[in-house]
């Protein structure tokens, strides 16, 4: 449980004058004009949708909220500027350049040194075709190394766009760009550390997928391997839903966040699994677009897909969240008055 939870109003007061103050300012920066618009509270009728957070009351909220959650894909997308610089290493910087298409051609083509007979030559026929093959450039690894950037950015960016969602989800008046920015100057320390280890875990939980994929049907224990790795993913899916909240609300160690994490991955397992079946969902509806028509499947991506995965995993996490760890301390708080 937090030594201190965040007061409802902590930092509102604050954040609205710095709002107020930038809204006067000329600025040429299209996204920050954007941003600086928001700042409404509660609409009419929006509380009942709050105080319900189920799956109709879902659709009720993205609907007043859209334009945050616009907002929010932006920021995700632009805040992890650094993936651009992968996406360019393998769209500008590779060259290709023709190779055997096969593995077992190096080993036919030594041993045909040896040996010239009729059976050799053929299979060097078969297993010779050229095929074109990407091969990294110098250009490649700088791009690549400067996509490590995405372990500074990443963490930080998370927490700033929780906290802009989970305070619409607490009916606070939203004001998108200094939300943002107070959520990761506040708490940048712990964003970067769990950042960094929720980078970590996603990368080697796919490499497991990946290469037990490959190997799956050479024994029964791969195949076995191979769907832990799948239930491990799932479990992590449910686990991470968690942090990035509890760090914008609560005054906790990494280590106390993670292990609630994990608590509150079971505890709200309804909720949880809902939040997989819509992310799968969005992701499936994406990619099915790409092949129907490949424009649109790119571009929902930079417009709103990440902000609706995101607005999804914090209203489907918060309100566990509150029940168990919000709740009981207003109300001891209560009783003590």
């Amino acid at each position: 449980m937090p030594k201190k939870y965040e007061n409802m109003g902590d930092g509102a007061e604050e954040r609205e004058e710095a709002a107020n103050k930038k809204k006067k300012r000329f600025t040429l920066n299209p996204f920050e004009t954007v941003f600086r618009k928001d700042g409404k509270g509660v609409e009419k009728g929006e509380l009942k949708v709050l105080e319900k957070p189920g799956f109709v009351n879902y659709f009720k909220l993205l609907g007043r909220r859209m334009n945050h959650v616009f907002s929010v894909n932006l920021l995700t997308v632009f805040g992890n500027f650094p993936i651009f610089f992968a996406l360019a290493a393998i769209a500008y910087t590779t060259r290709e350049v023709l190779g055997p298409d096969s593995q077992i051609y190096p080993v036919l083509f030594g041993s045909a040194y040896f040996d010239h007979s009729p059976v050799i030559t053929a299979l060097l026929g078969i297993f010779g075709r050229q095929d074109s093959i990407s091969m990294m450039t110098t250009a490649t690894y700088v791009f690549l190394g400067l996509t490590l950037l995405l372990f500074i950015t990443f963490g930080p960016v998370n927490a700033g766009v929780a906290y802009i969602i989970r305070n619409i989800m607490r009916g606070d008046p939203v004001f998108v760009w200094s939300d943002f920015w107070y959520a990761i100057k506040k708490n940048f320390k712990q964003a970067l550390i769990f950042g960094i280890i929720d980078l970590l875990m996603i990368g080697m939980l796919a490499f497991d997928m990946l290469s037990y994929r490959v190997n799956a049907g050479l024994s029964s224990i791969n195949m076995m391997l191979y769907v832990i790795s799948y239930g491990m993913s799932i479990l992590y899916f449910f686990i991470r839903m968690y942090p990035y909240l509890m760090i914008v609300t609560f005054d906790m160690s990494i280590f106390k966040i993670i292990k609630n994490s994990v608590f509150f991955a079971i505890l709200g397992f309804k909720r949880n699994v809902m939040a997989l079946l819509a992310t799968v969902i969005l992701v499936v509806l994406d990619i099915y677009l790409i092949r129907l028509f490949m424009p649109l499947g790119l571009i929902l991506p930079f417009v709103i897909l990440f902000g609706l995965l995101q607005y999804t995993s914090v209203y489907c996490a918060f309100p566990k969240i509150k029940e168990i760890m919000i709740d009981p301390y207003y109300k001891e708080v209560s009783k003590a008055e």
